[in-house]
């Protein structure tokens, strides 16, 4: 065998027990009973420790060292394998170990915390967590710690192109939501008990409309909905609030969004570098394009009407005109994973500045809550009244994902890019939306970006679909047209 095939080889054996290990996690977070979380955290732990000796193994750097590529794919392979081995072998084992038994107890905690409005017990779990996140971002830091958790899910992003792209942002996001609540045109939120049952049923409708294929996934219930999977075995979940059907659904499309883009990937790369989705990013990008403006448009929540009156009768809204309003409701409330599209960015902004205090130490984790709802109270005019409208709604920084939060904008920014190219090439995205089926759009979706996998940086990804260079002003413009002509602003 050639060095090029016994490194991939290795690498196919160790992308198979991380399928392993994440399905523990989506166990974990739908079915698994509560008193197994002890010894789920000690499972993950000792599967962490194989994977991590594993993603060091002295033989990867001799197997790069004289491995030659035929083509551009096995090129980037190969780059991929060396930037994993080199940030890999800077942590160590007991680091590694630690962390994966600690976010899996945390995160159970956390669940808790939630569900009883009392942070007591998370508290001082997340100062662990923060900690050895601070510990881990030493080891990888070649600068700035918070950059080197951002590499993770961003690769080549830093804090300060986030935040200089935020800065940019903001001033028009803000304008725009002061005109629109400036207006008497609000819609009254929808006011109806809509039971799960039905609920669900829409949702499976939605993912179908969308293209999940249902031979290779699930749709399951958990606290806070995510993507688990790649390539034949990609599975969703999502939440239900009786009182507010679009949580369900909108989660539903979102992470169907994901689970596209991990289906969609060429099946040659299956077990290899290339064969997830390249960046959080990139994967944010598909996800808030198919929520927002795919299925928040007025084409789809024409459809979505007709379900919704066949599930529950009148429920309160009087037409397909009105429901698109109140799909689209800009209200300045405490949810991010609920929030309209002008305040979401405001969300992600406030996380970005907080846990960037965290990593660097200008804050600690007892003044968190506290940071918290006074910056929301600034940002967003109103007060938090309970934890989990505040620090506790977000499953992220239980689980150490330090640097997750500025990917959402990255990929409402990448989304609208892609919006602007893909309907200035493709015609009848409308008229099939409007038929429950966004075909066209996520075919091409799935030419120009999915099926490519992590072929290309993320930056490139996107480049190459739209043809142009990603940036925020084709979200910005979407964004003033929207709500705009749903506004009259």
């Amino acid at each position: 065998m050639t060095a090029y095939a016994e490194l991939t080889a290795f690498l196919r054996e160790t992308e198979a027990l991380a399928y392993v290990a994440e399905r523990l996690g989506w166990d974990q977070e739908t079915i698994m009973p509560r008193g197994a979380a002890a010894q789920r955290a000690e499972e993950i732990a000792a599967l962490e420790a194989v994977l991590h000796a594993r993603r060091t193994d002295p033989r990867i750097e001799d197997w790069l060292a004289r491995a030659e590529a035929t083509s551009p794919a096995e090129a980037r392979v190969l780059d991929l394998a060396g930037r994993s081995y080199n940030r890999a072998s800077r942590i160590p084992a007991r680091l590694a170990t630690e962390l994966a038994r600690l976010t899996s107890l945390s995160q159970g905690i956390w669940a808790e915390a939630r569900a009883a409005e009392d942070p007591t017990h998370f508290l001082p779990a997340l100062a662990e967590v923060v900690a050895l996140k601070r510990e881990e971002a030493a080891c990888l830091s070649e600068g700035d710690l918070y950059d080197a958790l951002l590499d993770d899910y961003e690769p080549g992003a830093t804090h300060r192109q986030l935040g200089a792209m935020f800065d940019r942002m903001r001033p028009r996001l803000v304008a725009l939501r002061e005109k629109v609540l400036g207006t008497e045109r609000q819609p009254d939120p929808v006011g109806h008990v809509f039971p799960e049952a039905a609920q669900l049923r829409i949702a499976r409708i939605c993912a179908t409309a969308f293209g999940y294929d249902w031979t290779c996934g699930r749709l399951d219930n958990s606290v806070h909905p995510f993507t688990s999977g790649s390539g034949r075995d990609v599975r969703i979940t999502t939440r239900v609030s009786e009182s507010d059907p679009f949580n369900c659904l909108y989660s539903t499309i979102h992470e169907v969004g994901h689970a596209c883009y991990e289906q969609g990937i060429d099946p040659d790369y299956a077990f290899t570098p290339l064969g997830r989705g390249v960046s959080m990013g990139v994967h944010e990008s598909q996800s808030r394009i198919y929520e927002n403006q795919l299925g928040r448009s007025s084409a789809f929540t024409g459809f979505l009407y007709q379900r919704m009156v066949e599930a529950f009768g009148d429920f309160g809204v009087a037409d397909a005109e009105t429901f698109h309003a109140c799909v689209n409701r800009v209200t300045p409330g405490h949810i991010r994973t609920e929030a309209d599209e002008l305040h979401y960015n405001l969300h992600i902004m406030m996380r970005f500045d907080l846990e960037r205090a965290l990593i660097a130490g200008k804050m600690e984790v007892g003044d968190l809550e506290e940071a918290w709802n006074t910056r929301f109270e600034a940002d967003f005019g109103v007060k938090v009244a309970q934890p989990s409208q505040g620090f506790l709604q977000d499953v992220h920084w239980s689980v150490g994902l330090f640097g997750y939060f500025p990917t959402y904008s990255l990929g409402n920014v990448y989304a609208g890019c892609l919006n602007k190219a893909m309907r200035s090439e493709v015609e009848g995205i409308d008229d099939a939306l409007a038929a429950g089926s966004a075909r066209p759009a996520t075919e091409w979706l799935r030419e120009r970006l999915q099926r490519h996998g992590g072929l290309r940086p993320p930056r490139e990804t996107i480049a190459q679909a739209c043809g142009f260079e990603p940036n925020e002003g084709p979200l910005l413009d979407y964004l003033d047209a929207k709500f705009g002509a749903i506004y009259g602003v």
